[in-house]
């Protein structure tokens, strides 16, 4: 998945990404703003888990794009 479609695209990606990650808040969305390695740190941080583990998780949800 190209990341700058995704930056361009922020809010119709949004929805799908609150549907993976939910327990992420509207401002922390706002922060994020389409920017994957925001993304990746926010569910690391909120989550409680590896950058690793971030990291596949991202991945897996692109694939599923």
């Amino acid at each position: 998945m190209n990341w700058d479609r995704i930056e361009g695209q922020w809010k119709q990606f949004k929805g799908k990404v609150k549907e993976q990650w939910g327990e992420l808040t509207d401002d922390e969305f706002d922060q994020i703003a389409g920017k994957r390695d925001q993304l990746v740190g926010r569910i690391q941080q909120h989550y409680g888990i590896a950058r690793d583990e971030a990291e596949r998780q991202v991945r897996d949800w692109e694939g599923r794009l």
